[in-house]
């Protein structure tokens, strides 16, 4: 298992104060130390190997820290951080089977190192567990908290289902995908934000705002993401490029492509039998004589300055503010 100190989020997570070092180490030390049942302690090993496997940490760090931004305690919102982030890792869990992906940051997928069978009940487990934190908050604040989890849990789940519909589409529109990427991403990033101000007893101005912000910040970095994946730096994004376009993934790029460019060329690029280096610079050849990869950061930009705005409604302290406007900037510039 890794350590605590090597566990906790670095990059576009940075904590940025010695007191929320302190509530990150707590909220760690938690999620590493859940209170399974002891019988059939085979179910509860793959949502272990998920946990410990890392990632950014993204959603509960925004919620603890938009919690502390607003003034609760952060110590009182890690039951919720902790929910969040094993509800988060459930949807990939279940993302892996369907996609039949064999390797999650960097080690085998739970269905890879188990079987489809294990991965799904380990799944469903995880699920629940999440569930449970995300309901142990008392009173009309937790009642409205559960609400607003299971209301973005069943639009994740929207989300997904379209993404599928998708594959077997020629005609998605940008628009659409937009809404697809919204729902299957941004608004677990909004969740996370508003569960955090609710926390913090905002007002149901600054709430929406929170809201809002999240929200924006998931569509940059779904968008980011996009734009990595066919023209990252392999060393520094992690992984080799132009999955997407070997898999004919319904993304931005292609979806611009098929309605600003020659539709016949792309499916031709996209289709041809060469190896894959080859279609991979067929294709990215294609979407930058469209200037595709300039117009993608743009909106990247945009919505990053969305998530801005959002948060200037909000007229957080100088402190809290500046973090959440580096990690915007971060993210809209991410390498990895």
């Amino acid at each position: 298992m890794p350590t605590l100190e090597n566990d906790r989020p670095t990059g576009i997570c940075r904590p940025g104060s010695q007191d929320f070092d302190r509530v990150i180490d707590a909220f760690n030390e938690r999620l590493f130390n859940i209170p399974y049942p002891t019988e059939a302690s085979a179910l509860f090993a793959p949502i272990d190997y998920t946990i410990e496997s890392g990632g950014k940490r993204l959603r509960p760090t925004l919620l603890l820290r938009m919690a502390m931004a607003c003034g609760a305690d952060a110590m009182d919102a890690i039951d919720s951080a902790i929910g969040i982030e094993l509800f988060h890792n459930f949807t990939l869990l279940h993302d892996d089977i369907m996609d039949n992906a064999d390797v999650r940051r960097g080690r085998p997928s739970v269905h890879r190192r188990w079987n489809d069978n294990v991965a799904i009940l380990s799944g469903d487990a995880m699920l629940t567990i999440a569930s449970g934190y995300m309901n142990s908050m008392p009173g009309d604040t937790g009642r409205c908290i559960f609400e607003l989890f299971t209301k973005t849990a069943l639009e994740i789940y929207q989300g997904q289902q379209l993404d599928m519909e998708f594959e077997d589409r020629d005609d998605v529109s940008v628009d659409e995908y937009i809404r697809m990427i919204r729902l299957k991403t941004s608004v677990l990033l909004g969740c996370a934000c508003r569960i955090g101000a609710m926390l913090g007893k905002a007002s149901d101005y600054a709430c929406k705002a929170a809201y809002d912000f999240g929200d924006n910040l998931g569509l940059a970095f779904q968008l980011r993401d996009d734009l990595l994946d066919t023209f990252g730096d392999p060393v520094l994004f992690g992984k080799q490029i132009g999955g997407d376009i070997l898999n004919k993934k319904k993304t931005w790029l292609l979806i611009s492509a098929l309605e600003q460019g020659n539709r016949e060329d792309i499916c031709s690029a996209l289709d041809a039998k060469t190896d894959d280096a080859e279609k991979i610079e067929s294709v990215k050849s294609i979407y930058r004589s469209l200037d595709l990869d300039v117009k993608c950061q743009q909106l990247v930009d945009a919505y990053a300055q969305r998530a801005i705005s959002a948060l200037d409604r909000m007229a957080l302290g100088n402190v809290h503010s500046d973090y959440f406007r580096s990690l915007a900037t971060d993210l809209s510039q991410r390498q990895a």
